[in-house]
């Protein structure tokens, strides 16, 4: 018999935060996107309870905490993201955390930098 895994994400959500290498970019903030996906098994023998699933909108409050925080680097958020999902779902399987920089500091207006991380058991 197979079984389910079940899926709970969200995605682009838009934060203008003090992130950036550059002195500058902390100062002045960035526009960023988050994406966030978790899997777990759904073995769910009540699919109207809570506490059989992970909350979205406990997902968001821990992006909002990361993502106010002023760093260097998009790796350490996505890494921060990362660990407290782990910290806070012990049954998650999988997750993956991508963050979008909209306006690099590059000369050119239509490029994004992206850093992504996977965790799997």
């Amino acid at each position: 018999m197979g079984s389910i895994t079940q899926e709970v994400a969200l995605k682009d959500v838009r934060f203008f935060s003090p992130i950036g290498y550059y002195h500058e970019e902390r100062i002045l903030g960035n526009e960023f996107f988050v994406d966030v996906s978790v899997y777990f098994p759904f073995d769910n023998t009540d699919a109207e309870d809570l506490s059989n699933t992970v909350n979205y909108a406990e997902l968001y409050n821990l992006l909002c905490e990361v993502m106010k925080k002023e760093r260097k680097l998009l790796e350490s958020a996505a890494h921060e993201i990362l660990s407290n999902i782990q910290d806070r779902y012990a049954f998650i399987q999988e997750a993956r955390i991508s963050i979008r920089k909209t306006t690099p500091p590059f000369d050119h207006d239509h490029v994004h930098s992206v850093v992504s991380l996977c965790y799997k058991i």
